[in-house]
């Protein structure tokens, strides 16, 4: 069976010297693979297809059968990794509480253990929105469940 070890030690070969990195991988029981990758600029169609090749190149279909998908973690997969919140400095998230609580933040600054951002207040003021953000509150990552880029239309 193929593990969720070996696909990340092998992505991460594949990704090492780039900007590019691994978010998440899956594996389940039946060899269904799917890798998803972030950058610190863009990530495009074209390193997707040279990431899968990559990783279908040191694989042995004949060994073990397989099926991999190598995507971008989208817009509305939740940030995983401390290091795909620079992106969003000065930016609005969606952060859901262990509490269960979704609200909306302006994001200040990170370390390892905590986020410093402005929660957000949004009126609607006919067709218009207005946000305003209050003052600056700590909200330690063990507090958090989940972390998503919010998505203002």
């Amino acid at each position: 069976m193929i593990t969720k070890d070996q696909i990340t030690e092998l992505a991460n070969e594949a990704l090492e010297n780039s900007d590019r990195f691994v978010v998440d991988i899956t594996v389940s029981k039946s060899n269904v693979i799917n890798v998803y990758i972030d950058a610190d600029s863009s990530v495009t169609i074209d390193h997707c297809v040279e990431l899968s090749r990559f990783i279908e190149g040191r694989l042995d279909r004949e060994v073990e059968d397989y099926e991999l998908s190598v995507s971008s973690a989208g817009i509305d997969y939740p940030l995983l990794k401390h290091r795909q919140l620079n992106k969003y400095v000065e930016k609005e998230l969606e952060i859901l509480s262990n509490e269960g609580i979704k609200k909306v933040y302006k994001l200040i600054s990170f370390n390892e253990e905590k986020i410093e951002a402005q929660e957000a207040t949004i009126k609607m003021l006919g067709k218009l929105r207005k946000t305003t953000y209050g003052k600056t509150t700590e909200l330690s990552f063990s507090d958090i469940k989940e972390i998503k880029p919010y998505i203002n239309f």
